[in-house]
């Protein structure tokens, strides 16, 4: 003899009850119903088609999976953390030409050491895909992400944000110091990937450290290429 606990949908209760497997007394014919068994401390489910109607209530079953469709979720996805990091650096160039280097987004892999490539959408320049490859605590990781340039604001701001792959968004915002100099500042927001997730208290000053090396030598960039524009 097994013993059974048998769920009627329609019916709204369960009942356990000693079944034999030549007893007659649940009197069943095909409706939809679940059965779930227990023995040697193991559960499992299964589905079984019935034909007729249990305790006088007929089952469909289209209710049956519109049921279904309503229970909720076992399992929900956990939401990485995200970090911001903030870094800024004063350069010798006017706000202007500081703005100029950095709307060129195909230049970027020449001074931030992490990116090692950045590739415009021919028919859509507002997107660009993005590459990053290089070792973070002895573990070679690379990611890639499709980015979206929100709408800038000239010589001040220029802000994206990731529209697919590893989920990221910043801003570079340009302050005029003097008629040949500015101070930009860079911020960079992201989901940690779960490989770093073990890491996640060091890397934000890891990142941080990255950010302005990458600015240091964008100063060097940026100086170089001012130096080629024809003075008045």
């Amino acid at each position: 003899m097994a013993a059974a606990l048998y769920y009627h949908p329609a019916a709204g209760k369960a009942g356990l009850e000693a079944v034999a497997a030549s007893s007659p007394s649940l009197a069943l014919r095909p409706s939809q119903s679940k059965v779930l068994c227990v023995g040697s401390s193991r559960w499992w489910m299964r589905r079984r088609r019935w034909e007729g109607k249990a305790s006088g209530i007929s089952i469909s079953s289209s209710s049956s999976r519109a049921r279904a469709r309503a229970r909720p979720a076992l399992f929900s996805p956990v939401a990485m953390e995200w970090q911001e990091c903030t870094t800024e650096l004063e350069v010798d160039v006017p706000c202007s030409v500081a703005y100029q280097c950095y709307s060129e987004r195909e230049s970027i892999p020449q001074w931030m050491p992490f990116i090692s490539s950045v590739k415009v959408l021919e028919d859509k320049p507002d997107l660009s895909r993005w590459s990053l490859k290089y070792e973070v605590f002895g573990r070679n990781v690379e990611f890639s992400w499709l980015a979206r340039n929100m709408t800038p604001t000239k010589n001040q701001k220029i802000h994206w944000r990731s529209l697919e792959g590893l989920p990221n968004r910043g801003a570079v915002r340009f302050f005029p110091k003097s008629p040949s100099s500015c101070r930009v500042q860079l911020t960079v927001a992201y989901e940690i990937p779960e490989i770093l997730a073990p890491v996640g208290s060091a890397l934000k000053p890891f990142m941080e450290g990255l950010l302005l090396k990458g600015l240091e030598r964008f100063a060097a960039y940026a100086k170089e290429r001012n130096s080629k524009i024809p003075q008045p």
